[in-house]
């Protein structure tokens, strides 16, 4: 079912066709600004307050001032003019000061995805924050399919494994462990990831070397879009699409957003 795209700039709301906004702008012009993508479900979007103060840090991180008021205003009129669908919100905050919220269609996703190892050096300035700056992150997906893969998993130059471009990895080994790199690796503050974390039991994280995650069992990908989605290969070697930690992680989370959905229903 598709879902009619809207945008709000600056609390004008118009079809996302028809929004503009200054060309001159170092949002346009450099990438200078930070951003959110939460998952609407019913038209209501899961953990918007975590996303919130994400968008918080990121933009205090890089020095942006930002009206958290008006963004939440701003958020609230869209979705009542967006209604009841499931689709994902947009937030955009630039540099020349636009605040921008889109509605927008959810990406068409596969049961499962492909993995192609991708040598990246974070940005030590910028670890953690959710900038405008993703071009390195896009051209990792590129040259991922390049190899024949659908999605890049990126890894420092010293060969720790950090994570996809727009998603957080697990992966579980021969012992039977369910495994993430740790923040302190140059990783996003994954909000799907936090998650899991905390519903999951046995999760280790650190700092792991590319060979593990070639090693393991199964894997999958976590994030606000994809929720959980299998890996079936990385670099070319088959995974358990269907593995017992996998399944366990999409059962958790299943859980979560209908416990959620309860919850957001009983209020209103």
């Amino acid at each position: 079912m598709s879902v009619e795209e809207i945008i709000s700039v600056d609390g004008r709301i118009t079809p996302a066709a028809e929004a503009l906004i200054p060309v001159k702008d170092d949002g346009v012009y450099r990438g200078d600004g930070v951003f959110e993508v939460a998952r609407l479900y019913g038209g209501r979007p899961f953990a918007l307050d975590d996303h919130l103060d994400r968008l918080e840090r990121s933009a205090a991180q890089i020095e942006l001032p930002i009206d958290r008021r008006a963004v939440e205003a701003e958020i609230d009129a869209l979705l009542a003019a967006h209604g009841d669908a499931d689709a994902q919100i947009r937030l955009v905050m630039t540099r020349g000061g636009r605040r921008i919220a889109a509605i927008e269609e959810l990406p068409a996703l596969g049961p499962s995805v492909s993995l192609a190892s991708v040598t990246y050096s974070p940005s030590v300035i910028l670890t953690g924050a959710k900038t405008l700056s993703y071009g390195a992150n896009m051209q990792a997906t590129r040259l991922a399919k390049a190899q024949g893969a659908d999605e890049a998993v990126l890894v420092r130059p010293d060969g720790i494994v950090l994570e996809p471009p727009t998603s957080t990895v697990f992966w579980v080994g021969d012992d039977g462990v369910l495994r993430t790199p740790h923040l302190p690796a140059g990783i996003l503050d994954s909000i799907t990831r936090r998650r899991l974390l905390e519903v999951l039991d046995g999760v280790e994280e650190g700092d792991y070397p590319l060979e593990e995650l070639l090693a393991a069992k199964e894997a999958f990908l976590a994030s606000s879009v994809r929720e959980v989605q299998p890996v079936s290969s990385v670099d070319g070697k088959e995974l358990d699409r269907n593995g017992s930690r996998t399944r366990e992680a999409r059962e958790a989370f299943d859980g979560l957003i209908g416990d959620w959905l309860s919850t957001a229903e009983g209020a209103s």
